[in-house]
C-alpha cells in the first residue's frame, strides 16, 4: 500500500470530510494543503489572493505541495480545487512514488445543494446570487478542471453516498 494517499476534486466534493474519516480508519494523518499554505503564510487563502495576487499563491501552493509530498509519507493530503489545474501541479502529484491520488467526482447538482449556503463563507463563489448562476459558474470551471481531474489514478463518483460509503470505497481496494 503506498502510504499517501491524495484527495482531488472540486470544491463541496468532499474532500475535508472524506480525509479526516480516512485519517482515522487508516491512523494516517490528514493534511489540508489550504489550511497548511495559511499556516506558513500566516494569513488566509482570501487575505494572500489580496494582498498578494493569484501568481504569488499560486507560487506558493506549488512550492508547498511539493514540500508536503517530499515531508509526508503517510498521509491523507487534501488538495485545494484548483491545486492539479495549475503549472506541473498535477504531473508533481502523479510522478510522486509514494502517493495515490483519488478524483471524488461529484456533479453539479450535488455541489450546488452543498455549496449553495455556503457561498459567503468561499470566495470564489460569493459573487453568485441564484442557484442557476452558481450552476453555470460551477459548470464551466468543472469543464475547465476536469481535464486535470481526471488524471488521478483512481476516481470515485460521490453522488448519493455517505462519507461512510465513500471510505469504503477506498477500503474496497487499498
Amino acid at each position: 500500500m503506498t502510504s499517501n494517499i491524495v484527495l482531488i476534486g472540486y470544491m463541496g466534493c468532499g474532500k475535508s470530510s472524506v480525509g479526516k474519516q480516512l485519517s482515522l480508519r487508516f491512523k494516517k494523518s490528514f493534511l489540508d494543503l489550504d489550511d497548511y499554505i495559511e499556516a506558513k503564510e500566516q494569513k488566509s487563502i482570501a487575505e494572500i489572493f489580496d494582498t498578494k495576487g493569484e501568481v504569488y499563491f499560486r507560487k506558493k501552493e506549488r512550492q508547498y505541495l511539493q514540500q508536503c509530498l517530499e515531508e509526508s509519507n503517510d498521509a491523507i493530503i487534501s488538495l485545494g480545487g484548483g491545486t492539479p489545474c495549475f503549472g506541473d501541479n498535477m504531473e508533481i502529484v502523479l510522478n510522486d512514488v509514494k502517493s495515490t491520488s483519488f478524483y471524488l467526482k461529484t456533479s453539479i447538482p450535488t455541489l450546488v445543494n452543498r455549496l449553495f449556503d455556503e457561498r459567503k463563507k468561499r470566495p470564489l463563489i460569493a459573487h453568485t446570487s441564484s442557484k442557476e448562476e452558481l450552476i453555470e459558474f460551477i459548470g464551466k470551471h468543472l469543464f475547465e478542471r476536469s481535464h486535470y481531474y481526471i488524471k488521478s489514478q483512481h476516481t470515485f463518483q460521490t453522488d448519493g453516498k455517505s462519507v461512510e460509503e465513500i471510505v469504503q470505497l477506498f477500503e474496497a481496494i487499498l
